[in-house]
């Protein structure tokens, strides 16, 4: 099982939404208010006056054979517009309960 979390700016929420689903990715926790900037491009997203804009994180543990298609899909939608910004992260899980 691999953990995949993904940052994205809050007006790509229901795109992101819709690929959990379309690939029967259930279960996320998602973290709505979060602020920060990306590590090479990108303005920071922090809520404020000066840098209004807000990003979103979904964290979700999938099955190791979706974390390919999923990434694609966030790629996907960087493509259309990667001025807006989103970014997805993997690491393995080692066991749960």
């Amino acid at each position: 099982m691999k953990a995949v979390m993904i940052f994205y700016n809050q007006s790509l929420t229901e795109r992101v939404e819709y690929i959990l689903e379309k690939l029967s990715i259930r279960g996320f926790s998602r973290w709505a208010d979060v602020q920060g900037q990306g590590s090479k491009t990108g303005n920071p997203r922090m809520n404020t006056h000066t840098w209004p804009e807000n990003n979103s994180s979904i964290l979700t543990i999938v099955e190791d054979g979706k974390v390919e298609e999923l990434l694609q899909k966030v790629k996907n939608i960087d493509s259309l517009n990667e001025e807006v910004g989103i970014r997805a992260f993997v690491w393995n899980i080692e066991q749960t309960v």
